[in-house]
């Protein structure tokens, strides 16, 4: 088999990018060696920023990005001495520095495995090991021998792998894996399972001596994982693995073969996998609270080794030193000694606070918050009551209700526009528009209408973004109390709070800015101290070019009535003519 070591240089790298970039037809284009893979490191996978991402794309969808105009030249109040801190990040050391030995053997392809000249390849299946439910085009392009031998295996159970030969594939072994099924209630287990599977593959890999795989997506839409999250679980797993094991590794490939996975994986190995110190920086702020143990696992609290002070005089006891016998079969040393290092490591027996502490402090923080319930009740403000949630008890929140959201159908929610897209403000942030008036509290699902939210606005949290609010009439209609809101922004999390540049509010009222001052005292400052009052069309559109916006009539005959004007207000892109009502 042809591979090359991790310090090799690449001549015709650079030639084969794009080649090795296009879709592969398995048994029809000949083998692909590790040569011809673009590396991640290599200088031509740099092109890719978030800006050129199809996300970015699709903000601008519809237009050119504003041109410098009056628009650019008006003073920005977000925009000041400390406007920057809007997009700060998390303070502290990266938890993934950059390491290029490491860096070195990561490898993005587009397009199935199978015809890749590699020391083994990955299979995601089934607990029967059956071929009705393998990776798509595997068994064709193995021949009928590859079926023989897996139904020979006994099956194998979810989140581990099972090795047998290629066959007619140029690699040498396919290593078969069984994926998790993805229920919110079993997040955490489903995560820890799926991450098992790529370190189980890793494992295989290095115990039969082998230093290359190709690794597709294990996780399948047919057992309903959301690809985002799974995916930060597979890179995560494989950056863990090369910390300890990248002297025994010469290449992962991960092989991904939609756009949209494309998508996904150029925008988080940067966080993982960073190149640079800029790219280290600003994962710092990018990646997830949560990223696992030194395995990549979630940790749960309640299954940590716990360890209490010992009782007084007991540190002057003394217990006699015996010799530690770990007898270790000969056949398994290499696996389970690579197990018990991963045991013993210090990170594993660290010292925690007991949960039964921890609950005792969140039901007393809980219990301070409702000291002022009644008196947000009584002003209109609802329940605001419930206690603050940590970063990582955010993170999971907004996990669950993400993939619940992109379970559901609920384009009733979005035939509402109560929130829709925008184009982009005048400094190019995509923009959301939220119609206040659109808000029937009345005949509204109110779980299905954060669902739609979550789901909305996801794309956008991702990075720097504006919120445009419609109040124009909002008043005629129930609004949600500050108890609504602060869940809501609970379930968006961190990154939203951290990524939204302004709410620019049009036409509040007296009851619109008493609410903003409650939020703004009871529920989050950094949030609601981001809002600028907006008094007219015409001032908004200084902040966001008409043409990226979609207005409703009715906010333009509203502006007539609250502002006046000469009797008539042109709307400049769709040219009609709104008249002063008058009296």
């Amino acid at each position: 088999m042809q591979h090359r070591s991790p310090a090799a240089a690449t001549a015709s790298g650079a030639a084969s990018t794009a080649a090795a970039m296009a879709p592969g037809v398995s048994g029809v284009e000949p083998a692909v060696t590790l040569d011809q893979v673009p590396r991640w490191s290599d200088p031509d996978q740099r092109l890719y920023t978030p800006s050129s991402s199809p996300a970015a794309a699709d903000a601008a969808d519809g237009g050119s990005e504003p041109a410098a105009s009056a628009f650019l030249s008006f003073s920005d109040p977000l925009t000041g001495d400390d406007g920057g801190a809007a997009g700060g990040g998390r303070a502290g050391a990266s938890r993934f520095p950059v390491d290029h030995e490491i860096n070195s053997r990561i490898y993005l392809w587009r397009g199935h495995p199978w015809n890749m000249e590699v020391d083994a390849v990955v299979n995601s299946t089934n607990e029967s090991l059956d071929e009705a439910h393998s990776s798509p085009g595997l068994h064709s392009a193995a021949g009928s021998g590859l079926a023989e031998e897996c139904a020979t295996l006994g099956g194998c159970r979810t989140g581990m792998a099972k090795m047998t030969n290629a066959y007619d594939l140029p690699a040498r072994k396919v290593i078969h894996t069984v994926g998790p099924k993805y229920a919110v209630k079993y997040h955490t287990a489903a995560e820890n399972a799926l991450s098992h599977c790529y370190r189980s593959c890793l494992e295989l890999l290095i115990e039969d001596g082998l230093e290359s795989i190709a690794m597709g997506c294990i996780y399948t839409e047919a057992k309903n994982y959301p690809r985002e999250p799974a995916a930060h679980v597979a890179i995560r797993t494989v950056r863990r693995f090369l910390e300890k094991q990248k002297g025994k590794i010469a290449g992962v490939i991960f092989c991904i073969t939609s756009s949209s996975d494309t998508e996904i994986y150029k925008r988080l190995l940067p966080l993982y996998f960073p190149r640079d110190k800029q790219e280290e920086e600003t994962a710092v702020s990018k990646l997830p609270a949560d990223v696992g143990d030194e395995n990549g696992e979630t940790v749960i609290d309640e299954r940590k080794i716990r360890i209490r002070p010992l009782p007084a005089g007991a540190a002057d006891r003394t217990v006699p030193a015996a010799p530690l016998d770990l007898p270790v079969e000969s056949g398994l040393a290499s696996r389970n000694a690579f197990k018990l290092d991963s045991y013993l490591d210090p990170s594993f027996m660290s010292l925690i606070k007991d949960p039964d502490v921890r609950r005792k402090e969140q039901w007393e923080k809980s219990s301070q918050a409702q000291k002022g319930f009644n008196y947000a009740r009584l002003l209109g403000y609802g329940d605001i009551g419930f206690p603050p949630l940590s970063a990582a008890e955010e993170y999971s929140l907004h996990s669950r209700y993400l993939a619940k959201a992109n379970s559901l159908n609920l384009s009733e929610i979005a035939e509402m526009k109560i929130i829709y897209r925008g184009g982009v403000d005048s400094e190019g942030r995509p923009v959301m528009v939220v119609v206040g008036a659109h808000f029937l509290l009345r005949c509204l699902d109110l779980e299905r209408f954060v669902l739609h939210v979550v789901k909305e606005f996801e794309p956008l949290i991702q990075k720097p973004y504006t919120i445009v609010y419609l109040h124009s009439a909002a008043s005629l209609q129930p609004q949600p109390d500050l108890g609504f809101m602060k869940r809501i922004q609970q379930i968006l999390g961190r990154k939203h709070q951290r990524n939204l540049h302004g709410i620019y509010m049009l036409h509040p009222t007296l009851g619109l800015r008493t609410a903003i001052l409650g939020m703004q005292l009871l529920i989050d400052g950094e949030v609601w101290k981001k809002v600028v009052y907006v008094d007219r069309l015409v001032q908004l559109f200084r902040y966001v070019p008409r043409e990226q916006l979609t207005i409703p009539d009715f906010v333009f005959q509203h502006d007539l009535e609250v502002n006046g004007g000469r009797g008539m207000i042109v709307d400049p892109r769709t040219k009609h003519i709104y008249q002063r009502p008058s009296g």
